[in-house]
């Protein structure tokens, strides 16, 4: 069972009404199973055909390069993130194996989803979890996690500082596990799904944290072919 927390969805009929053809999405950071909100306010520009609709699918007008990472993968071994998914229909998402709720939920709603894909088009589509808590999500312990997702779900970890840097390319904020109030080790993170298009390896789509089963099964088939969901 989820864990209650704010909502942090975007109005986007009231942001573009407020600053007209270009919107500015800000994202707040989440400590999932803490139901706390934090301060990381990183920015990004959506896209101005949005109209208020209320579907999951966020198009940028300015997409995200793809974060320069070389990490450690669920062998142990070392995973360029730009050449080893180079030209493939990409989703990332930074998470934790200690969370509660969001985390094991987004991976599970993109798993179910990608099951409705074609077999062809399954083995195209490239899923990253890239751990926010590298003290603790060593590659084994992604490795068992992500397995019980989907076994072709690719976890990443390595340095925090390193990862840190990546996330915030693409406008996540990320801190160090710490402590809540009641002494558990929580991880405060971004929860966004940013897909990255074959085409040209852009980011060019991002999803928040109520994306559903549904809204991932609709969009799949266009994001592995680049196309605006």
């Amino acid at each position: 069972m989820r864990t209650p927390r704010k909502n942090t969805k975007l109005n986007r009929k009231s942001l573009l009404a407020a600053v007209g053809l270009v919107t500015v999405a800000t994202f707040a950071l989440s400590a999932c199973g803490s139901g706390d909100d934090g301060g990381g306010k990183p920015v990004a520009e959506v896209s101005s055909d949005s109209g208020g609709s209320q579907k999951a699918a966020t198009v940028l007008d300015k997409p995200f390069k793809k974060p320069d990472l070389v990490l450690t993968d669920t062998h142990g071994k070392k995973f360029d993130l730009r050449e080893q998914t180079k030209n493939k229909p990409t989703l990332i998402y930074f998470g934790y194996t200690h969370c509660p709720d969001v985390c094991p939920l987004t991976m599970s709603n993109i798993a179910v989803a990608k099951k409705s894909l074609p077999k062809a088009e399954q083995d195209k589509l490239q899923v990253v979890f890239v751990t926010t808590d590298p003290d603790r999500d060593t590659p084994s312990v992604l490795g068992k996690w992500l397995k019980a997702q989907d076994p072709d779900f690719i976890g990443l970890t390595g340095d925090f500082a390193t990862i840190q840097g990546g996330a915030r390319t693409l406008g996540i904020s990320i801190e160090p596990t710490q402590k809540d109030k009641k002494g558990k080790l929580v991880s405060m993170h971004g929860t966004q799904v940013i897909a990255f298009s074959p085409k040209n390896d852009a980011g060019y789509v991002l999803y928040g944290e109520d994306a559903t089963v549904d809204d991932y099964t609709k969009d799949l088939p266009k994001i592995v072919k680049g196309e605006k969901p």
